[in-house]
């Protein structure tokens, strides 16, 4: 399969014209993104994935607002059957990433969320729906060193079994302008992942920076994205 996206339009929604006018583009369509296999997927100096790995964000498509949205994140993703691995490039930043461990849903970062059944009638999450962050730096005791946490989906009616912290793997570089972010998430630590029965994944994804704002795979936080897995686009896992 090519780099090309695949919009899906969202049959179920019926708006007037003067409700569309306040709706997002996105929200229209469910986006499916090719995502490679690699492996490994993690060793001890981290994970490097390359160009074809990229993930596209439609955030520019939003036209209620008229206003152009600027990407300042790059973010890469690819599967095996251990699980996950994602990259983050920030760039265009002037301060430090703002992080604090004890402040997880404050600080700067990366959240990824995942549904290892892809069901995307669904507004409330089950057990399948996953909600992950990873931060550049912030850990408690050691502020220079990076932070990866499990955490619920809001609104959920059931959730995934809890993982140990330990189990996802992050790294991080941070620089004068920016941060590259490396992180993986086990098999171990996604119930019901299952590549060889179910080769599609619910998926959407958020970097949020204090200083840049918010960027998103389609729809921003006016439309309750974390909590919602019918906002959320489709990974298809293809080698």
């Amino acid at each position: 399969m090519n780099k090309t996206f695949q919009p899906r339009r969202n049959r179920s929604v019926f708006l007037t014209m003067a409700e569309q006018k306040l709706l997002a583009t996105p929200f229209f369509f469910r986006f499916a993104l090719p995502c490679p296999y690699r492996e490994p997927l993690w060793s001890g100096s981290g994970v490097q994935l390359d160009d074809a790995c990229r993930l596209p964000t439609f955030g520019q498509l939003d036209s209620a607002t008229g206003d152009e949205r600027v990407e300042w994140a790059e973010l890469r993703a690819a599967w095996s059957e251990n699980g996950l691995a994602f990259n983050l490039i920030v760039s265009g930043k002037k301060k430090s990433p703002w992080c604090r461990a004890s402040r997880i849903e404050d600080s700067d970062g990366f959240a990824v969320w995942v549904d290892t059944r892809n069901t995307s009638g669904i507004h409330r999450a089950n057990r399948f729906c996953h909600a992950f962050r990873f931060l550049p730096a912030g850990a408690t005791g050691r502020p220079s060193q990076p932070v990866a946490v499990q955490l619920a989906v809001e609104r959920a009616r059931e959730n995934p079994k809890p993982v140990d912290s330990e189990i996802l793997k992050v790294r991080s570089d941070v620089r004068q302008k920016g941060y590259r972010l490396e992180a993986f998430v086990p098999a171990a630590a996604l119930t019901g992942f299952d590549p060889a029965e179910q080769p599609q994944l619910g998926f959407t994804y958020a970097a949020i920076d204090r200083e840049l704002g918010e960027q998103t795979l389609t729809v921003g936080s006016e439309f309750p994205y974390q909590s919602d897995p019918s906002l959320w686009s489709t990974l298809d896992l293809v080698r």
